[in-house]
This record gives structure tokens, C-alpha cells and sequence, in this order.
């Protein structure tokens, strides 16, 4: 397993979403199962954990996935690199952000029981709260040692061309997967350009790219994402299974899962793409890592390519930012 770079830091090529723990897929599991699969995660290689303040659903605000992470890897907090996100609201920001910053990074910090930050993102944009303003102050912050590296999530490139002039990005975490591919216009040459990381968040399309989810598949009514994901709708969902069902003969020749196969096919890609899939069952989490394994040659990589090219994607999401 080679690492890839965050700025200075290094981590495995593939991390891992945590958000599933609290919210966003219905049902959360107990406290020590999500601690466990964290462990298990971080035994089988995985040294990249990502968070973020707000996940929680009812407990938005009070940082119940950051405590879950933070108990989780505090045996061998040293050995990993966390990352977690705030989001400023128009208020804070006038009544003073820099105050706002490092209110939220102390609570954080608090969370996940820790001194220090590798990676902190500012959680989306907002045009009430200026990037450039924001990237002072994270500047302040890696000079005075509280946070190693900071990015931006769900950013387009302007805004973070301004951003990275004042204090450089370390780090993009946007939407991108085999469905996705907005990011690959203009993000990811910037990216390469100017060496930052891009981490993918929904590497596997909300589980429609692993082949498990079909049209007789019910998610849950309360707190589950996949609602609302435009490629898993009824009306989108029998158009892209000719992509899944693709991929999944793909997946069977190279003796890997449809998942892994996604996974595999950015990573080869792109030197500078690190996925963070996110899942609250534990085999699915050791499946996702286990990507880093799969090596796609250039022929392959050249089929795969041409097969999600050929394909008319149903449903698109695209970079949401607030307004």
C-alpha cells in the first residue's frame, strides 16, 4: 500500500467517512460497534479518519460523531491523520470570525480528544462569510500549531483560487464518483497543479456503485440521505443500472467487488485522489479499504474508462454550495 500526500502529511490511499455513525443513513449503530469498526478500520491500514462537527442529525451541534471518533482512535491518535469540519455561520462572521474559528476548534478539539488538528475544513461555502477571510485566520492557526493543514468542502475553483492565494489548501473534499464527474473539469487539474489532495466524499455514488441497491431497496424515512440522492430516485435508478450491472461483470474478472472496482478505477486515475467511502457495517467498511489492493493495468483501466464514458448518467447533484 503506498500513502498519499495531504500537504505535509501522509496518509493510506483510501480513508474513511464516518459520518454514517451519527447521521445521514438512518439508524445509528450503538457507540462501542462504531468504535470497533473505527478500530478494525485502523488495524487493517486505514490511517485517515474524517468528521465533522455538525454530523449528528437531532444532535447536530454537539459533536456525537467527533466524540466517536476521538474515543476511537485516542490508543493510537499519533499514528493517524484527523480530519474534521466547521461551518460559520453569517452571524458568527459579524460578530467576529476569527473569535467564531476558534470557538468551534476548541469544542472540536475537546471532541476528539486531541491537542492539535491535521486537517481542518471549512464545511461548505457560504457568500456572507468570505473565503479569503477564512483562510486568514486557518493561517494563523497552522503557524501557531493547533492545525496542520486546512481545506475546503464542496468548493468550486474560483473560490479556492482565492483561498489557496492567501493561505495554500491542503485539501478538496467534493463530491466525485464514476456518476459525479464535475470535478474533473476544472478541480482536479487545479488540484494536480498546485499539489492539493482531492477527497472524494460518496466515492461509491450512496452505495448505488457496490451493486447492492435496487429497485425494490427501501431506505429508511428518518435521517437517510439516499432519499434524496437524484441517481437512487425510482425514476433515475433503472436507467443507471445498466452502469452498476457493467461494472459488477467488470468486477467479477478482476476478482474484486463492484465497490472496490469504483474505488480502484479513481485511484488510478488520479496520483492526488484520496476517497473517504463512509458505512456504519463493518465487513462493507474492510471491503472499501481493501481497494487500495486492487490494481487496475493500463488496459483495464483504459476499458473501465470507456465504459463509465459511454454510459448516460440519470440523476446529478453537482457541486452544491450555499448561496
Amino acid at each position: 500500500m503506498e500513502k498519499r500526500k495531504i500537504g505535509k502529511l501522509m496518509v493510506s490511499p483510501v480513508g474513511m467517512g464516518c459520518m454514517a455513525f451519527s447521521h445521514g443513513y438512518g439508524q445509528i449503530p450503538g457507540e462501542e460497534q462504531s468504535i470497533e469498526a473505527i478500530r478494525k478500520a485502523y488495524e487493517f491500514g486505514c490511517t485517515f479518519f474524517d468528521t465533522a462537527e455538525v454530523y449528528g442529525s437531532q444532535l447536530y451541534y454537539t459533536g456525537h460523531n467527533e466524540q466517536i471518533v476521538g474515543k476511537a482512535v485516542e490508543p493510537f491518535r499519533k499514528d493517524v491523520v484527523l480530519a474534521t469540519k466547521l461551518f460559520i455561520t453569517p452571524e458568527e462572521y459579524q460578530s467576529g470570525l476569527e473569535e467564531a474559528i476558534r470557538r468551534h476548534l476548541i469544542k472540536s478539539l475537546e471532541n476528539l480528544r486531541t491537542d492539535y488538528l491535521d486537517l481542518y475544513y471549512l464545511h461548505r461555502v457560504n457568500k456572507e462569510v468570505p473565503v479569503e477571510e477564512v483562510a486568514k485566520v486557518m493561517g494563523k492557526l497552522v503557524n501557531e500549531g493547533l492545525i496542520a493543514e486546512w481545506g475546503l468542502s464542496q468548493v468550486a475553483k474560483e473560490t479556492l483560487e482565492i483561498a489557496h492565494r492567501i493561505t495554500p489548501v491542503a485539501a478538496v473534499q467534493n463530491l466525485y464518483n464514476m456518476l459525479e464527474r464535475d470535478c474533473e473539469q476544472e478541480i482536479f487539474p487545479y488540484c494536480l497543479e498546485n499539489n492539493i489532495a482531492v477527497i472524494p466524499f460518496s466515492p461509491v455514488a450512496s452505495g448505488l456503485l457496490s451493486g447492492k441497491i435496487t429497485s425494490d431497496t427501501e431506505f429508511e424515512k428518518v435521517d437517510d440521505v439516499r432519499n434524496w440522492v437524484p441517481q437512487l430516485a425510482k425514476e433515475n435508478l433503472s436507467g443507471n443500472q445498466a452502469i452498476v450491472d457493467a461494472l459488477t461483470s467488470f468486477a467479477k474478472k478482476k476478482g474484486a467487488t463492484t465497490a472496490q472496482i469504483a474505488l480502484a478505477w479513481m485511484l488510478k486515475k488520479y496520483p492526488n485522489v484520496i476517497p473517504i467511502p463512509g458505512s456504519k457495517n463493518q465487513e462493507r467498511i474492510i471491503e472499501n479499504l481493501g481497494s487500495w489492493n486492487v490494481v487496475l493495468s493500463d488496459e483495464e483501466f483504459k476499458e473501465l474508462d470507456a465504459m463509465v464514458d459511454g454510459f448516460e448518467v440519470h440523476g446529478h447533484r453537482g457541486i452544491v454550495q450555499f448561496a
